[in-house]
């Protein structure tokens, strides 16, 4: 498995922000994630418009293997879905780090991304 990117940040969930300017960013699954998840086949996707909490429930990711639930990781306005999912969720698999990108939000509090990881904080919690 390759090194997370260092471009973005994570939570100890599994999943990665990427902030494209002061207030909005793409958030993902990392690629340990899908690779324990398997062959993704199903993707619920958060509501477009809807206001989540920290750790609130905001996807579900189907695979041949378990369903695992998307917890949102920061208070944020879903703004834009990767409609890509819908007919090819397999995208997860394949390029978990750009075409697989699940949401774009609009953050709340940008504060909020000092309490996730860096890149390396991240890898250490794989192999720790």
């Amino acid at each position: 498995m390759s090194l997370p990117p260092d471009d973005r940040v994570y939570s100890q969930d599994h999943l990665w922000l990427q902030i494209q300017d002061d207030s909005v960013a793409t958030i993902g699954i990392t690629e340990f994630a899908q690779s324990e998840l398997g062959d993704i086949v199903f993707v619920e996707q958060p509501v477009l418009g809807n206001e989540y909490q920290t750790g609130e429930i905001c996807a579900v990711i189907e695979s041949v293997k378990t369903a695992s639930d998307v917890y949102m990781p920061v208070h944020a306005r879903v703004v834009d879905l990767n409609q890509d999912l819908e007919d090819s969720p397999e995208i997860i698999n394949d390029s978990p780090y750009e075409r697989g990108w699940l949401c774009k939000v609009e953050l709340f509090d940008k504060t909020v991304i000092d309490s996730l990881l860096d890149a390396s904080q991240y890898e250490a919690t794989l192999s720790g």
